[in-house]
């Protein structure tokens, strides 16, 4: 008896909403597709455009973390047939390596019956990226407050409030993760904790509650945004005055250098906000893609497409991405 295909989908995340550093995570409807088989052969495709430069051989990301859930599993495939598809875009601060990871993990311990438990998988998830917050969001769905001591990691779901959307300003230059911790301080005055430590409390307090208008006190940042902020020029404006343009409230989205504004779904100041973030980025010389997104309360899923179904790449070519 043969091994079934299975096809993944995997929502993006951003991280930190601003005073949440490392323990804050929020899953968007921007979506990652895997589909992963046992095969005779390693083969690895990557579709589209936006994948250019990632290995397609077994030093790929996804290869090498199924071989993880393998390992741990005590079972052996070490060929597989790998297709991926990525509406996320690289290194922009919303998630593509941990959605990367968790699609992985998801697809292969689906191809052994799922001999790990979700827990299993995130702790996998938070070794290799080493925070929880990404890896939580795209695995669980929702909002994720989570923490991670070096050993294990813990985290409680929180179900998005309805009328909770997001606009994403997403300029077209990518930010490496190394290069915004880098700049970072390796310590912080006992204020600046104490800042963070009441805001992220009270952010977390507005989310669960529904308090939509107290997310404006609660997103602000003392960490790590003023850090990042020489890193993308027009940031500190946005972050101030998003705001006065009809924004909940506004942060870094994850490393960055995506700018991410929480929005009220009833608001009638979207296109305001949205000409605001590109006209700010444009001063600066930086053309920037907007997204209206929504938190996706769905985490990754897996489904097994059948013999006949089309691959993955005519699948989504045929436009049916749901």
């Amino acid at each position: 008896m043969s091994m079934p295909k299975v096809r993944v989908k995997v929502p993006a995340s951003t991280a930190n909403l601003g005073p949440g550093f490392d323990s804050l995570g929020m899953a968007l409807n921007l979506y990652a597709w895997i589909d992963m088989a046992v095969s005779e052969k390693t083969t690895i495709r990557l579709i589209g455009d936006q994948m250019n430069g990632i290995p397609t051989d077994k030093s790929n990301l996804i290869y090498k973390v199924a071989q993880m859930v393998f390992e741990q599993a005590g079972v052996s495939h070490p060929e597989l047939d790998i297709a991926m598809y990525s509406d996320i875009p690289l290194t922009r601060g919303l998630g593509s390596s941990a959605s990367a990871i968790i699609g992985a993990l998801a697809g292969a311990n689906a191809l052994i019956g799922n001999k790990l438990t979700t827990d299993e998988l995130f702790q996998i998830a938070t070794r290799l990226e080493k925070h929880p917050d990404n890896v939580g969001a795209s695995l669980f769905g929702g909002i994720v407050v989570a923490f991670w001591d070096g050993q294990r990691a813990e985290s409680i779901r929180l179900e998005p409030d309805p009328n909770l959307e997001v606009l994403v300003a997403i300029p077209a230059f990518q930010l490496s993760t190394e290069k915004a911790r880098g700049v970072m301080p390796q310590q912080v005055s006992m204020k600046d904790a104490v800042f963070n430590l009441s805001h992220s409390s009270l952010l977390v307090a507005a989310l669960s509650t529904g308090n939509l208008d107290m997310i404006r006190h609660a997103m602000k940042d003392a960490l790590h945004q003023p850090y990042r902020a020489a890193l993308i020029p027009g940031m500190t404006t946005i972050l101030e005055q998003a705001d006065r343009h009809g924004a909940l409230g506004v942060a870094l989205s994850g490393a960055g250098p995506t700018l991410l504004t929480l929005v009220d779904a009833r608001s009638d100041r979207k296109a305001e906000l949205e000409v605001f973030l590109k006209e700010t980025l444009l001063k600066e010389g930086i053309e920037a893609q907007t997204l209206w997104l929504k938190p996706s309360g769905e985490g990754v899923t897996i489904s097994y497409p059948a013999a006949g179904d089309a691959d993955l790449q005519a699948w989504i070519q045929g436009g049916v991405r749901v």
